[in-house]
C-alpha cells in the first residue's frame, strides 16, 4: 500500500460513512434485540431470586462457548460470501450456506447433546455451589435446543448480512425477541393460566421463539426472489467450497472458541471464589449491560468485514486498505462514546433501575458499579481490537493472524494471571478481573501494526 506512512491521515472516500452507517443500522437493531432480550431474560429470572440469576449464569457459560463457535462458522461463511458476493456468484454462496449448516448442526447437536445427557455432571464442574447445580441442570437440559435451532437461523442472517441485506434479521429476530419476552412473562410466573415453572419455563421460552424463527426463514427461503436456494449446491457444496471455507473459517472458529473458553474459565474462577453467588450475579448483569452499549461497535465490526470483502472482489487492495483505515477511525470514535455511556449508567439508571429490580445484595450492587467502570475504561482499545480482528483481518481473509493476536493474550497472561491472583493468592475480585480485562491492551498495539502492514487482505476466491 502506497499510502501506509500516513495511515490514519487517508480520508474516507464520499459517502463511504454513510454507506456504513446504512449497513450498521439493521446490525445494530439485531444486535440491540438480541443483547435487550438476554438482559430481559436476567432481568425476570433475578425476579426470583439471586441464587436463580446466578445458576442460568451457570448454565450459560457452556452454552456460550458453543454460541462463539458458532459465530466462527458465521464468520467463516461471510469472509467468503462477501467476496464472492463482489464478484456476483450466487451459486457458490448457495455452496458456502450449506456447509455452514453442516458445521453449525454438528457443533450444535453434539455440543447440546452432551450437556442434555450429563446436565448435572457438567455445571458441578463449573462451579463448587451445591446450591446452584440443580437449578442450572433444569435449565440447561432445555436451552440446548433453543441453540441448536438458533443455528440454522443465525448462519441464514449471517449470509444474507454478507449480501448487504442485513435488514432480514433484525425483522425476524425482533417478532422473535417479543415472543421470547410474552413467552417468559406467561412461564416464568405462572399466567393466563400456565404453571409457574420458574428457570425452566425461561428455557422453553426461549426455545419457542427460535421454533418461531426456523418457520419465518423455511417461508422466507422459499417467497424471497433475491437469492434463491438450489438444493442441490446447498446438500452438495463441493470439495473446492469445503475446502475454502475450513480455510478461512477454521482460524476464526478456533480464535473465538479459545476466546469463549477462556471467558469460561473466567467464570468457573468466579465461580470458586468466596462470595461467588454475589460475582456471579454482577458478571451477569454488567456483561448483559457492556453488550446492549457496545451494539454499534459490534455492528462496525461486521459492516467493516461486509465491505472489505466487497471491496476486494470488486475493486482489489487498495480500495480494501482505505476501507480498512476508515473503518479503525469508526472503531475508535465508537470505543470513546462506549466509555462515557458506561460510566453514565451506572450513575444513574444503574442504581436507581436495574439493581433494585433484580433485587442484588449489596456485595453484588458494589461489585457491579466496579464491573461497569472497568468496562467503560478498556471499551476504546476492546472497539480497535473488536474492528481490527473480527472486521478488518476477517474481511481480508487474514483470520489466521487474527486468531493469534485474539487467543494468545488471554491464555498466555490474562487468564493464568488473573486465576492465580484470585485462586492462590485470593486477592479478591477487583484483581481479578482488572488483570482479566488488561489484555485488551496488548492487542491493540498489535492489531494497529497488522492493518498498518497492508499484509492482511487476500483474494479468497482467486484460485489462481
Amino acid at each position: 500500500m502506497n499510502s501506509k506512512s500516513s495511515i490514519f491521515r487517508l480520508r474516507a472516500e464520499k459517502g463511504f460513512y454513510e454507506t456504513a452507517f446504512l449497513l450498521m443500522l439493521p446490525i445494530m437493531l439485531q444486535n440491540l434485540i438480541s443483547h435487550a432480550l438476554s438482559l430481559c431474560d436476567t432481568m425476570m429470572v433475578g425476579a426470583l431470586g439471586e441464587e436463580y440469576l446466578a445458576s442460568m449464569t451457570v448454565a450459560n457459560t457452556p452454552f456460550y462457548v458453543l454460541s462463539i463457535m458458532l459465530f466462527g462458522v458465521q464468520a467463516g461463511a461471510c469472509v467468503l460470501t462477501a467476496q464472492y458476493h463482489g464478484k456476483g456468484d450466487k451459486g457458490t454462496i448457495c455452496r458456502v450456506l450449506g456447509t455452514g449448516l453442516y458445521a453449525g448442526l454438528l457443533c450444535s447437536i453434539l455440543f447440546s447433546g452432551i450437556i442434555a445427557i450429563f446436565p448435572e455432571q457438567i455445571m458441578g464442574l463449573l462451579t463448587n455451589n451445591a446450591d446452584l447445580v440443580p437449578l442450572a441442570a433444569r435449565y440447561g437440559r432445555i436451552i440446548g435446543i433453543a441453540h441448536v435451532l438458533s443455528c440454522v437461523s443465525g448462519i441464514y442472517f449471517a449470509i444474507w448480512r454478507s449480501m448487504e441485506k442485513p435488514q432480514l434479521g433484525a425483522y425476524i429476530l425482533g417478532i422473535s425477541a417479543l415472543l421470547n419476552i410474552f413467552f417468559n412473562w406467561v412461564l416464568i410466573f405462572g399466567k393466563l393460566g400456565m404453571p409457574a415453572l420458574g428457570i425452566e419455563g425461561a428455557a422453553i421460552a426461549t426455545t419457542l421463539s427460535r421454533v418461531f424463527e426456523i418457520i419465518a426463514v423455511i417461508v422466507h427461503a422459499k417467497k424471497n426472489k433475491t437469492f434463491r436456494i438450489d438444493a442441490k449446491l446447498l446438500l452438495h457444496p463441493g470439495k473446492s467450497v469445503l475446502r475454502d471455507f475450513f480455510r478461512y473459517a477454521m482460524p476464526v472458529i478456533i480464535s473465538e472458541t479459545f476466546w469463549s473458553l477462556g471467558t469460561t474459565l473466567y467464570t468457573v474462577v468466579m465461580g470458586y471464589m468466596q462470595g461467588s453467588t454475589a460475582i456471579l450475579a454482577a458478571s451477569t448483569l454488567a456483561s448483559n449491560v457492556e453488550r446492549i452499549v457496545a451494539i454499534a461497535m459490534s455492528a462496525a465490526a461486521n459492516a467493516g468485514a461486509v465491505l472489505i470483502g466487497k471491496a476486494i472482489g470488486e475493486r482489489g487492495k487498495e480500495s480494501a486498505f482505505r476501507t480498512a483505515i476508515s473503518m479503525t477511525k469508526l472503531s475508535m470514535l465508537l470505543g470513546i462514546i462506549n466509555l462515557f455511556v458506561l460510566i453514565g449508567i451506572r450513575y444513574t439508571v444503574a442504581e436507581t433501575i436495574l439493581y433494585p429490580l433484580m433485587k442484588l445484595s449489596p456485595d453484588a450492587v458494589w461489585i457491579a458499579n466496579f464491573m461497569i467502570v472497568t468496562l467503560g475504561c478498556i471499551a476504546p482499545f476492546h472497539a480497535v481490537n473488536t474492528m481490527g480482528i473480527g472486521g478488518i483481518l476477517r474481511g481480508g481473509g487474514d483470520g489466521k493472524v487474527g486468531m493469534y493476536f485474539d487467543v494468545l493474550p488471554t491464555w498466555l497472561y490474562a487468564l493464568p494471571a488473573a486465576a492465580i491472583a484470585a485462586l492462590v493468592f485470593e486477592s479478591g475480585i477487583v484483581w481479578m478481573y482488572l488483570l482479566k480485562t488488561s489484555g485488551s491492551l496488548f492487542k491493540t498495539f498489535f492489531v494497529l501494526w497488522r492493518i498498518r502492514s497492508g499484509k492482511w487482505i487476500h483474494d479468497v476466491t482467486d484460485k489462481a
